[in-house]
């Protein structure tokens, strides 16, 4: 788990680089530990509000795949998801969502939406939250303190 997490960290410090919000996601599968996918926020570069890190690893898995449903995949990724990537989540039927900090103003998962905890969410995640917590928070912090 620590190296998942690991590789989403390194991840998140590469979209700081690029001046995104610092912000990674790694799918791996449950069974054998092969990472499927890796992504970061690409929103600024590719002017899409969508083109979060968890939108974008769900969708390279599920191209690498040929599938839609991520059964049995596993998610770890920096920050609390948004209510966009819980939904998304939720409709890939990823196995276990792992994330590092909380997002009490925008996270969908533990906090605002809570999509998963809603009747019409179809599918719900294991989930895990605060899983490297001080080290994502300090990416997402910095990152912000240098944009004041």
């Amino acid at each position: 788990m620590a190296e998942f997490m690991a590789m989403a960290l390194r991840e998140a410090a590469e979209a700081a680089a690029l001046g995104e919000v610092p912000v990674g996601a790694v799918i791996v599968d449950g069974a054998s530990g092969e990472v499927l996918a890796r992504a970061h926020n690409r929103v600024e570069e590719l002017h899409d509000p969508t083109a979060h890190a968890e939108m974008l690893a769900i969708q390279a898995a599920s191209r690498a795949l040929g599938r839609k449903r991520l059964e049995g995949a596993d998610l770890y990724v920096t920050l609390e998801p948004c209510p966009m990537c819980a939904a998304a989540i939720s409709f890939a039927r990823l196995r276990r969502l792992y994330y590092g900090a909380y997002d009490p103003k925008g996270g969908g998962v533990e906090h605002g939406a809570r999509v998963f905890d809603q009747p019409t969410c179809h599918h719900r995640p294991d989930i895990y939250g605060g899983i490297e917590e001080s080290a994502a928070a300090a990416l997402l912090r910095d990152f912000f303190a240098a944009r004041r």
